[in-house]
């Protein structure tokens, strides 16, 4: 299909575009994969991200503002593999966004991915990869849809591609998290990797114990004093009203509260009976199951099922972040808020690395560009 011959030798050198704090880098770099360089415009991000890789290569800027040439010259070698992930922020097509008055295509985010797309067309990576929620394949810029336009370019720049939607927890991140990923490669035919995790299969799905049932205890608007051992295992303060609220909610997560315990909205009746939405919000995890997908507020007791399973508080960073998958010593900067949206905007670590091992195996089986 190309010139180049590739072989076991050739090395995977990955350019993370939108890389926030680097769960997809980290990832790929545990499973062999070389770092070349981390692009991100959010400052917080990009701070976590040098102070976790030290000698990392960042472009501390808007993806808008990058010439194709910059990128160009980081690469090394004629024979080196480039891998370009674009797994920009979510927000514009989540449903929440997608069901609201603003129109997502408003949204100067979009537009994000056609910079990404114009990026791949003048480098032509061998190797793509992209994560995002499933809402990115509705999306439309300019009245073009903006999923469609990026296989089309691929296409037209000679990649085979495969994507789809897949589940986080089978592939052993302890969290129920839907994502649409595509890969792309210009080596050969590519598809995407098989679940490990689950009933029938090798392993069964992580929980949120085997993530952080081994954390020593914390109260809320605290942090463990021994930041050593656990770096930013602190908890948000809560309202003597949520504070309430969540010592009445029982270990399994059912809410029976008083009437006097219920939000504006809840307490709200529709034929006599009370409002029914929102569910998962002001509840807890629950020990034996996989979390649900966390959200760049997941340090937050009200703002979806992130109460602890046990204690009465809201998860910690540190929590939160087991349960993306990155270890202790992967340490956070920025403020609260800003960690747990950058946790919350992170590719699983586990993710990244079965599609980092599958990127792996696919070039190793490539004796020539056709396979």
């Amino acid at each position: 299909m190309i010139q180049k011959v590739y072989n076991a030798c050739s090395p995977i050198r990955v350019y993370d575009f939108f890389s926030g704090c680097g769960g997809t880098s980290l990832g790929f770099v545990r499973v062999g994969i070389e770092h070349a360089l981390a692009n991100d415009s959010c400052p917080d991000a990009i701070s976590t991200f040098q102070r976790n890789f030290t000698n990392a290569k960042v472009i501390n800027e808007p993806i808008e503002t990058i010439k194709p040439r910059t990128i160009k010259a980081f690469c090394k070698k004629e024979s080196e593999i480039s891998l370009f992930c674009g797994c920009a922020p979510c927000q514009p097509f989540t449903r929440q966004k997608t069901n609201s008055n603003n129109s997502p295509s408003e949204d100067s985010r979009v537009g994000l991915f056609t910079h990404f797309s114009d990026l791949v067309h003048n480098c032509l990576p061998e190797l793509v990869f992209i994560e995002n929620v499933p809402g990115l394949k509705k999306l439309s810029l300019d009245g073009s849809n903006v999923f469609s336009q990026l296989i089309g370019q691929l296409e037209k720049d000679r990649y085979y591609q495969a994507h789809g939607v897949i589940y986080a927890h089978d592939y052993g991140v302890p969290q129920v998290r839907r994502r649409l990923v595509l890969i792309a490669s210009r080596i050969g035919k590519i598809s995407l990797p098989q679940p490990t995790h689950g009933p029938n299969r090798q392993n069964p799905y992580m929980t949120v114990r085997d993530s952080i049932a081994h954390l020593p205890p914390i109260t809320h608007g605290t942090e463990h004093p021994d930041i050593q051992q656990y770096p930013n295992h602190r908890a948000a303060r809560l309202s003597s009203l949520n504070l309430e609220r969540i010592k009445q909610t029982g270990k399994n997560g059912r809410r029976d509260w008083p009437e006097s315990l219920l939000p504006r909205c809840y307490s709200q009746r529709t034929n006599g009976e009370r409002y029914s939405g929102h569910t998962d919000c002001y509840t807890r995890l629950s020990w034996d199951e996989p979390a649900p997908g966390l959200t760049t507020r997941c340090n937050s007791y009200s703002n979806g099922r992130f109460g602890h399973p046990e204690q009465d508080r809201a998860i910690s960073i540190r929590e939160a972040a087991r349960l993306q998958g990155f270890p202790d010593d992967f340490v956070f900067t920025g403020s609260m808020s800003s960690m747990a949206r950058q946790i919350g905007n992170a590719v699983p670590v586990r993710v990244a690395e079965a599609f980092g091992l599958h990127f792996i195996q696919h070039v190793n089986s490539m004796d020539t560009p056709d396979g």
